[in-house]
């Protein structure tokens, strides 16, 4: 696993203290990789948001079903 240093202001590192008393998660770290794995999910669901609108639109819409739930299943390693 590798380590990552980034600069935050205060009011997030407050959010982050905040969040863990809350027990959110277990510590910083924890956080931290629980919302990027949230964001990346959010991302996938509005790619595909984005692909059903385009359908509406009459656009063509390519791609494997089945590749895509590959990486969805492999997130959680």
């Amino acid at each position: 696993m590798t380590t990552i240093s980034v600069p935050i202001p205060k009011v997030l590192e407050k959010f982050i203290k905040d969040m863990i008393k809350e027990g959110h998660a277990a510590n910083t770290s924890d956080l931290v990789r629980k919302a990027l794995m949230k964001y990346r999910e959010d991302e996938a669901v509005n790619s595909v948001l984005r692909a059903e609108q385009e359908g509406r639109e009459g656009k063509n819409l390519t791609g494997d079903l089945d590749e895509l739930a590959k990486k969805f299943h492999g997130w959680n390693s």
